[in-house]
């Protein structure tokens, strides 16, 4: 019996229109992206191609016997710097063995991400970076398995079954309680935000953890908005819970610099009435004024390993699956004073 990949290489378009019930003529504008084709007739097509594992333009036997050079990168933020150093770290290892990165945004949205897949697929890719949008179910890297794709999960992890490549968030944070507690500080913030996903996950367990090593309870978690300007307007959320802290640690340093313009505009003054800490150290927090303390995650760093991983992957299909994770590493600048200093 032929197997399902050879079965899924022999599909033709003419067989996607006769299982969506539309001519041969109307299933090839719905991959040409016509516009005379309705949206629910496209929507019809698209989701047989989906079911069929129809790829335009390139076959699967091509897809294994032939190299593009090319490897794709899929990141769900095009607007926080983190991306960008980590994109810079790819780019560098790729570059190198002559090949050529394809970038594209999910939008940390797993319905974009399936069609940002779907189209690096047709384009031949010969891997993907793939940091997976939040609410990623593991059976979509097993749907790219069936498709012969190699894939890297980078900075997120859905699934044990391909290579990963991330820093070590839970230490990050551990270091960061470990530093606010040498400074006196016992009622200590975690200000987290966004969509929840296995670094989100790692960064709470690691702040629990880090403040139960201590005797110090772990109950001001404060969830803050997504957009900067928001994140300063929320500045209050921190003193608005039965405790008031006297630090805060952020789950990013996209949220310290909101946070620290929102003290400001509150009349506190970080390094000297309040203590903060970020976390990525991503080139902002030495702009900040006071500069801000912040615990390197090393994105380049963690994107040249994801590329390593997948040329590794590349070479030898038949490898273990790997797991490279990244030390941090506080760096303290001037956002952090003790607390004898603060009652002073």
């Amino acid at each position: 019996m032929p197997s399902d990949d050879r079965k899924k290489s022999r599909v033709t378009l003419l067989d996607v229109a006769q299982h969506a019930g539309v001519s041969r003529a109307t299933a090839s504008l719905v991959i040409r992206n016509s516009p005379l084709v309705g949206a629910k007739t496209r929507a019809k097509v698209e989701a047989v191609m989906q079911e069929l594992g129809y790829v335009y333009n390139v076959g699967a036997a091509r897809l294994r016997a032939e190299k593009s050079r090319t490897v794709g990168v899929i990141i769900p933020n095009l607007t926080n710097p983190f991306f960008a150093e980590l994109l810079a770290g790819i780019e560098r290892v790729i570059d190198s063995a002559g090949m050529v990165v394809i970038l594209a945004n999910s939008g940390d949205l797993t319905e974009r991400q399936d069609v940002v897949m779907r189209r690096m697929r047709e384009h031949g890719v010969d891997g993907v970076i793939l940091c997976p949008a939040a609410g990623t179910e593991p059976a979509m890297l097993d749907g790219l398995d069936e498709w012969g794709l190699p894939v890297v999960q980078a900075l997120r992890h859905v699934s044990g079954r391909t290579d990963y490549a991330g820093p070590d968030y839970i230490g990050g944070v551990k270091q960061s309680v470990d530093y606010l507690v040498s400074l006196g500080h016992r009622s200590i913030a975690f200000a987290v935000h966004g969509q929840v996903h296995s670094a989100y996950r790692e960064r709470i367990e690691g702040f629990c953890a880090a403040m139960h090593g201590h005797g110090l309870s772990d109950d001001l978690i404060v969830k803050v908005p997504e957009k900067i300007g928001d994140i300063s307007a929320s500045a209050d959320l921190l003193f608005r819970q039965e405790r008031q802290p006297t630090a805060a640690i952020c789950f990013n340093d996209v949220i310290a610099l909101g946070l620290s313009a929102g003290l400001f505009d509150k009349g506190m003054q970080i390094g000297r009435d309040f203590s903060l800490v970020g976390f990525d150290d991503v080139t902002d927090a030495e702009a900040l004024r006071p500069r801000l303390t912040s615990v390197s995650t090393a994105p380049e760093t963690v994107g040249e390993n994801a590329a390593t991983l997948l040329l590794d992957r590349l070479a030898d299909r038949e490898r273990a699956v790997r797991r490279v994770i990244t030390p941090t590493e506080l760096h303290i600048r001037q956002s952090c004073v003790s607390i004898a200093d603060i009652d002073a």
